[in-house]
């Protein structure tokens, strides 16, 4: 018995490894804390214009997402497997599609339908830096609005949102579909070609009118020596082109009154004319900064899927991180469900990248901690005065933790607040009980001194760091500190 329990004792415990799969993350507090934040915010913005939460399924029907006529290799391109019910299911990839399909299942449903959704949403794509398989996705949508006001609301609230958010230097540029799809009439474009042809001009803020116009001839070099293919358009037809480029590139509030002297004579063109020139008149009314929200007639987004206006954001203080809040009309996508024409328009923006950007701006403070006071735990025997005094702090409204570990040490235990920067800790000891008082020490103040203080004494004694008060006096002091008064 016992050489057998000594033989089980030798035998490796076969371990599982900590580890995350590729393309997956886990969020530490600080970042969690912020994003948490970051929505908060948000929300705010949409329900103060009256959009609704809604929460869909993350697993779909796979045709669904991809359509009736899908394909396994189509399912191969989601995170999508046969069920428990022998029918074929993906994870969501975005949430648009589920709101189609949520709008179509819920015909006696109030029209139009504001609503906004926040959750995570799952795409293989091949990881990499700032890439992930799994990220949150966070969207606003109007479905069953056709008027132009609707798109304006949407512009307003991209806005109103990226102000809120603590982001100052932006731009909300928007254009639409249907003048630039008149484009390649006016051009001469040959319609297996029209989308290419978008394409290169959507490059034209990023590459420059140089560039662009290589793309759509011979082709160009770009900065690493690759060779970008060109198009290989006739002389006229990239000369057509390029004074598009050149009434995009005029600086002036005119441009509509430019292209419309352009494309005037094709019909769609003038339609998306007019519905920008409603837009911005909307917006004017709604008191949404010009600076803010300008037209782009080279935006061209969500080729084969958006009808009419488009938007996108871009942060003039981080270019690289392109477009961070982005949208459109989508009148179609209703009717994959339903025989019902429903019109819709809508935003969506990834979190994690919004975050991200809020981080660089220095628009957002992470934080290690959620707890605003520590009530450390000197003397063991007195748990249950510890637990009065955190309990009264709590239903102050202060947001409080208890120390719990076994150390009666308290360096250590301030040591552990330092560590995840909780600011104000409270001090009981023995003779703060005989005396019915209480030290408050005020960490952050702490860590400033610290930098500048080597000496433990005098940085004791420095003002501001720590306080002795009387037991009554708690609450008004710890106020005071975190400025709630």
């Amino acid at each position: 018995m016992v050489k057998n329990e000594k033989k089980a004792k030798k035998e490796k415990i076969k371990r599982v490894k900590p580890q995350v799969l590729k393309g997956f993350r886990d969020y530490p507090p600080e970042e969690e804390i912020a994003r948490l934040e970051l929505l908060k915010k948000t929300r705010e913005v949409y329900e103060r214009y009256g959009y609704l939460p809604l929460q869909t399924a993350s697993l779909e029907f796979a045709e669904t997402l991809l359509g009736p006529h899908y394909t396994d290799d189509n399912l191969k391109e989601l995170f999508g497997f046969p069920g428990p019910d022998e029918v074929d299911m993906a994870l969501r990839y975005e949430f648009t599609v589920s709101l189609a399909r949520y709008v179509a299942g819920n015909p006696h449903l109030p029209l139009p339908f504001r609503r906004y959704q926040m959750g995570n949403v799952w795409r293989v794509d091949k990881p990499g830096p700032g890439r992930f398989r799994e990220f949150m996705q966070c969207d606003f949508d109007i479905v069953g609005a056709a008027s132009m006001l609707a798109d304006a609301e949407i512009i307003a609230v991209m806005v109103e949102t990226l102000e809120h958010l603590g982001i100052r230097n932006f731009v909300v540029r928007y254009s639409n579909r249907k003048l630039i799809n008149g484009l390649t009439s006016f051009a001469g474009i040959p319609e297996e070609k029209a989308t290419d042809v978008f394409r290169v001009i959507d490059k034209l803020e990023k590459q420059g009118k140089d560039a662009v116009i290589l793309e759509l001839g011979p082709g160009r070099i770009d900065k690493s020596g690759d060779k970008i293919p060109g198009l290989h358009l006739t002389g006229k037809q990239i000369d057509l082109l390029t004074t598009f480029l050149d009434l995009a590139l005029k600086e002036g509030n005119d441009t509509l009154a430019d292209v419309e002297d352009l494309l005037g004579e094709i019909d769609v063109s003038m339609e998306g004319i007019k519905e920008l020139r409603e837009i911005g008149g909307y917006l004017k009314e709604m008191r949404t900064p010009e600076n803010k929200a300008k037209i782009d007639i080279t935006i061209v987004r969500g080729l084969g899927y958006y009808t009419g206006p488009v938007y996108e954001t871009t942060l003039i203080d981080l270019p690289d991180y392109g477009s961070i809040f982005s949208g459109g009309r989508y009148d179609n996508l209703v009717s994959r469900f339903s025989s019902q024409r429903i019109p819709a328009t809508g935003s969506s923006f990834g979190v994690d990248r919004m975050l991200a950007a809020l981080i660089a701006l220095k628009a957002i403070e992470t934080r290690k901690s959620t707890a605003d006071v520590i009530v450390t735990t000197m003397d063991k025997t007195r748990i249950s005065d510890y637990i009065d005094i955190i309990s009264e702090i709590r239903k102050a409204g202060i947001k409080a933790e208890l120390f719990m570990g076994e150390t009666r040490n308290i360096n250590k235990q301030l040591k552990y607040a330092d560590k995840i920067e909780i600011p104000l800790a409270v001090i009981v000891g023995s003779d703060e009980f005989e005396s019915g008082t209480i030290t408050v020490k005020d960490l952050r103040a702490g860590r400033e001194k610290s930098k500048e203080v080597s000496d433990r004494e005098e940085w004791l004694k420095a003002d501001q760091i720590q306080a002795t008060i009387k037991r009554e006096e708690l609450l008004p002091h710890l106020n005071k500190l975190l400025k709630k008064e």
